[in-house]
């Protein structure tokens, strides 16, 4: 009986799993819908690309269109005629190598390596790109085609059906991805600024209750500054998500209808993001300015300074929060929500600096933090000013 059990519990897990999985896809947009897209797509291509080559053109090899058209089958429109002309050329060279080879010198082992060593070398070229492996590849299919054949007009004829093949597949491909439900990626932009904003949003999180504490520990300071310059992996993501979705709108006919005609270009995020990007990279200075706390200071009641520093970072927390949220289709209310946290960082900012002068604490010692912390609240200050600027002017247009 006891066996049995983790069985019985596993099996409905599963299917729960799967369950939800498929309800996710058809629920709302997402990583699951898009995978779900892309299969069906994938499938009908290849069985478009089969039903050509197999059962019209009655070919030798009918296999090379469906796995051309599921090749190319790439999650934008650009993407895809962009490897498709890379996937072309690749064949066409690796065939041209072993037709030109193969006719010279005889399909024997010597020819084999010659065409290896070629095809091997071309598919190292920047054109063709992810596609060069294709160009060996295809020279050895040719290879195995070419020594079949029994005389030079068949082999003419196969090695032409291969590129023939690769050309239908990469045509059905494209067609179905251009004319059934091409994506636009117009949320993998706002994946990019949240990405980000939560970066900045977790890293001020931490920073402001331990500054209301008091000095933070080196240990403290040592672990914000670990995590603040480290923002390069997040910031490839999110650069990765806006090129995406600047690209799925290249060739595609859906930014022609009526609803999608306002994203002529995704400017606005990009400027948010390159403003994000700099934040945290001041952030990083902020934490390094840190590590010139005295853990004994006496000369000066620095307590009052670190709470109104605590709630500026509070402030810059809430700004980023607001961020990380970001929703084109309420992108007016948000605009106005972070005017209005950034009016309310712009108070916190002058506060910090008022306290500085009043306890006279010494602004121009290089050798304390005071001066070079209000400097970098200053600093992170205009960057997401600049950022509320942005959203404004984006609304506004």
């Amino acid at each position: 009986m006891g066996v049995g059990k983790p069985g019985s519990q596993g099996s409905p897990g599963w299917i729960a799993r799967a369950g939800q999985w498929w309800g996710r896809a058809i629920g709302h947009a997402g990583s699951e819908r898009d995978t779900l897209l892309l299969t069906g797509k994938s499938t009908l291509a290849a069985s478009l690309a089969w039903v050509v080559s197999f059962y019209v053109l009655d070919a030798q090899s009918p296999a090379f269109a469906p796995f051309s058209a599921v090749m190319i089958m790439y999650v934008t429109v650009y993407q895809s005629v962009a490897q498709s002309l890379r996937y072309v050329g690749a064949v066409a060279a690796g065939v041209a190598v072993q037709a030109a080879l193969g006719f010279l010198a005889g399909p024997d082992l010597l020819t084999f390596v010659l065409v290896a060593v070629i095809a091997l070398s071309i598919g190292r070229s920047r054109v063709l790109g992810v596609q060069g492996p294709q160009v060996a590849t295809a020279a050895f299919f040719a290879f195995s085609t070419y020594s079949s054949a029994t005389d030079d007009l068949t082999r003419i004829t196969q090695l032409g059906q291969i590129v023939l093949l690769v050309l239908i597949g990469c045509a059905i491909g494209t067609a179905v991805n251009v004319t059934i439900a091409p994506p636009l990626r117009y949320r993998s932009a706002e994946d990019s600024v949240r990405i980000l904003a939560r970066a900045l949003r977790d890293l001020t999180a931490d920073m402001h209750p331990a500054l209301r504490d008091g000095a933070p520990e080196k240990d403290t300071i040592a672990r914000w500054r670990e995590r603040a310059a480290q923002p390069d992996d997040l910031i490839s993501q999110a650069r990765s998500g806006l090129n995406t979705a600047k690209e799925s709108v290249h060739y595609n006919p859906r930014r022609l209808l009526k609803r999608h005609r306002g994203h002529v270009t995704f400017q606005g995020y990009e400027t948010v993001l390159n403003a994000l990007e700099r934040t945290l990279h001041q952030l990083a200075s902020l934490t390094r300015s840190l590590d010139q706390w005295r853990q004994e200071e006496n000369d000066y009641d620095y307590r009052d300074f670190l709470n109104r520093y605590a709630a500026f970072l509070e402030a810059i927390s809430e700004i980023a929060e607001a961020l990380s949220t970001l929703d084109e289709e309420n992108l007016t209310d948000q605009a106005k929500k972070l005017a209005e946290l950034t009016c309310d960082a712009q108070a916190r900012r002058r506060e910090v600096a008022a306290e500085a002068e009043s306890q006279s604490l010494p602004l121009a010692d290089p050798a304390r933090p005071y001066g070079v912390l209000v400097v970098e609240a200053t600093r992170l200050l205009e960057e997401v000013q600049y950022t509320s600027d942005t959203l404004e002017d984006w609304v506004s247009a």
